[in-house]
């Protein structure tokens, strides 16, 4: 069953951060220090044998004022100094972060997008109240990003 909801949904931000695509790649990759910038992921760990590849897996733990859950993510891309990348669930929205280099540094680009397995899993889940699920994720996601990389220079610069 298809919805209004299930219209395309990505969102992208960028900054340029003062060190080189690869140390960049370095922090950005390390799912275990995401709560050190992400607004909502608390804590990430790689489950049993990962290492960052391509199809490996991590768990991240979620906090927000109004619940607190647990995501498994699979990396869907792994390129160091151009983008690291993984996908909620698999399937369900794509998280990402694509490195260039600039005069300056590298430019950080944080991209999601709300793949529509996501969306069918929101309307399966809420019924009626996938909508304004779905756009509330949407809104999440739209603050997250200048908050995170804002985090991440902030870390990164400090060295």
């Amino acid at each position: 069953m298809k919805t209004a909801a299930m219209e395309s949904r990505t969102h992208a931000g960028s900054i340029v951060v003062a060190t080189t695509p690869e140390e960049l790649y370095d922090l950005v990759s390390d799912v275990t220090r995401t709560g050190e910038w992400s607004p909502v992921c608390t804590a990430c760990w790689w489950d049993e044998g990962a290492t960052g590849q391509v199809g490996d897996w991590f768990t991240g733990h979620n906090e927000t004022p109004d619940r607190t859950w647990e995501t498994r993510s699979q990396v869907a891309a792994a390129e160091r100094g151009r983008e690291f990348a993984w996908l909620v669930g698999g399937k369900l929205a794509r998280w990402g972060f694509v490195l260039e280099p600039v005069d300056g540094g590298t430019r950080l680009t944080e991209t999601w997008e709300f793949l529509p397995a996501g969306q069918e899993m929101f309307v399966e889940r809420y019924g009626e109240d996938a909508p304004r699920q779905v756009e509330e994720r949407t809104r999440a996601a739209h603050a997250g990003i200048p908050v995170t990389l804002a985090a991440v220079k902030r870390i990164a610069e400090a060295g």
